[in-house]
């Protein structure tokens, strides 16, 4: 593929994903295999995804916030235990060999979107339980997401969507607290990785295009659709890519 055409494609799936990503989760199952499949190596293209997904919250948070939607006190309280995770999760991340990588990924993928059907999703009409804190349960939680997103990153929005309905959250608010509280940890294993000089700026950059015009279309999608449509493309993505990872060779 020429080099142009390869930057097109790239933001083509961006675009995608960056919509996935902020309506459910999952969008990095796009784009990660993409990148490893245009020749990036594996661990390299593990950390350039990040630049993307940086670019989709900062537009989505944006976007949400301007709607109204956005609970700044749940999103703290999420924000903080996964970001300390994120930290100890690409750390590991940075110990793991390209070969091992490859073989751990997809078996998390697979663990995450089956599990992801049976995660909780309780329906409510807006604001997070009340408080100081969410409790040690759910913090516990949002630092073993972040772990999980400072790792590989891709399916964590499944595991925020799945933990912020606890707190009592609809979708549409748990959307906006998820990418909120996403941003953080992922900027930070994005720097990590950085210093260790894994990250391909001109592809991230490339991609991050696209991942941020999906950001703004997928947090208008949501607000405008609501809880209901919302769950209906988490299951079924949820599904898709579940059904997709147990039928690849």
């Amino acid at each position: 593929m020429e080099v142009g055409g390869t930057y097109l494609f790239l933001l083509a799936a961006g675009l995608v994903a960056g919509v996935i990503n902020v309506i459910a989760g999952g969008g990095s199952f796009i784009t990660l295999p993409i990148l490893i499949f245009l020749g990036v190596p594996p661990g390299v293209a593990n950390a350039t995804n990040r630049v993307g997904i940086v670019a989709q919250d900062l537009a989505a948070v944006w976007s949400f916030d301007r709607k109204g939607v956005l609970d700044r006190r749940a999103a703290v309280w999420a924000a903080v235990p996964a970001t300390v995770g994120a930290g100890l999760g690409a750390w590991l991340a940075l110990r793991t060999s390209d070969a091992l990588f490859l073989e751990i990924l997809p078996l998390l993928m697979v663990a995450l979107s089956l599990g992801s059907l049976w995660m909780p999703r309780r329906p409510s009409g807006g604001e997070a339980r009340s408080g100081s804190s969410i409790g040690p349960l759910p913090t516990l939680g949002f630092f073993l997401a972040g772990v999980y997103g400072g790792f590989v990153q891709a399916g964590v929005g499944f595991l925020f969507l799945a933990l912020t309905s606890i707190l009592g959250l609809d979708l549409v608010r748990g959307n906006a607290v998820k990418v909120l509280s996403i941003l953080p940890l992922t900027a930070l294993a994005l720097a990590i990785f950085a210093w260790d000089g894994r990250v391909e700026w001109l592809t991230g950059g490339v991609l991050a295009l696209g991942f941020l015009a999906g950001g703004l279309f997928g947090a208008r999608l949501t607000v405008l659709k609501g809880h209901r449509w919302v769950r209906a493309v988490v299951t079924a993505t949820i599904l898709v890519f579940a059904l997709e990872l147990l039928l690849a060779p």
